[in-house]
């Protein structure tokens, strides 16, 4: 006759006491590093907005948010020029990073052989780490004067068409990584199925791998907006303007960036004398930070819609 199985007690059902504990002390953990995380963002849109307000009280009203350049030390604070430069180095910058980032996806995704690819993914998200520092040393050097000046022939070496231009290859290799993995995440069985009706190759990429991986692909763009709006340090070194300068909408004149106008308001002094031209620091900060956030919703919200799940 077969053994009759031992029955289980209330002691056997509870699990190994040492295993519990270790499991609580990281659920803990957990909870308490996503709480500090929450904390820390509150904080950080707290001064931003006690910044921002303390700003546009000393100011007396939104009318010298209008004026013909951005001079912070002279107290003239001309939104429109920091808001349309970054708006035209991020514009020509995305000219730049979509077709070649996602270009760069779909070769490695849907072209590449097994071996190429295990050697040119590292190498693009290597290339994702670049310090933005080096780019706008190689748009200054190589980029200005062997491709702008022979094309162009600009009065000024530097300017946001070759701002942009930088920030667009700094920004490449994010786009690049991103969509592949996205389209590597869209199943063979629905190539396999293209291929079985007869469709090439390009006509499968064209009209089921890339609609299937869409959401992915707008994941990649947000990411990649986010990133160009934040860049820093090419926009200062190539833009052209240090810290201020008119109002130019041109690509090929010369422009600032919000980022780049914070980065020489973070310089000033916080005296009495000078406090607008430092306080207009967190003003422009809690500007970037809702561009940021609504271009984060938009783009959640659009994937969120398309999201096709197999």
């Amino acid at each position: 006759m077969a053994a009759t199985p031992a029955s289980l007690s209330l002691e056997d059902l509870r699990g190994n006491l040492k295993r519990v504990r270790r499991e609580q002390v990281v659920k803990a953990l957990l909870r308490s590093a996503a709480l500090v995380s929450m904390l820390v963002t509150a904080l950080i849109v707290f001064v931003l907005v006690r910044g921002a307000v303390d700003f546009l009280r000393e100011l007396d009203g939104w009318s010298k948010l209008k004026d013909t350049g951005w001079f912070p030390r002279r107290q003239r604070f001309d939104l429109s020029t920091i808001v349309i430069g970054s708006i035209v180095m991020g514009a020509i910058a995305m000219i730049v990073a979509v077709p070649f980032g996602l270009g760069t996806a779909v070769y490695l995704s849907e072209y590449a052989g097994r071996r190429t690819r295990s050697v040119l993914k590292p190498i693009v998200e290597v290339l994702a780490g670049i310090p933005s520092v080096v780019v706008g040393f190689f748009v200054l050097k190589f980029v200005a004067p062997s491709v702008l000046e022979p094309l162009l022939h600009p009065s000024s070496p530097r300017s946001m068409l070759l701002a942009g231009l930088g920030i667009g290859i700094l920004v490449i290799p994010i786009m690049a990584s991103v969509s592949e993995d996205a389209l590597r995440s869209v199943p063979s069985h629905l190539r396999e199925a293209s291929f079985g009706v007869g469709a090439r190759k390009s006509t499968t990429v064209v009209k089921i791998v890339l609609p299937a991986a869409v959401s992915g692909i707008v994941a990649a763009f947000i990411i990649a907006v986010s990133r160009t709006i934040g860049e820093t340090m090419v926009a200062s070194m190539a833009g052209g303007l240090d810290g201020s300068g008119p109002f130019a909408w041109k690509p090929t004149n010369a422009g600032l960036t919000m980022t780049a106008a914070m980065t020489n308001a973070a310089g000033g002094t916080d005296n009495v004398a000078d406090k607008a031209s430092f306080d207009v620091l967190y003003f422009v900060g809690l500007l970037l930070f809702l561009i940021t956030l609504g271009l984060n919703m938009i783009g959640d919200r659009f994937v969120r819609r398309v999201r096709q799940k197999y």
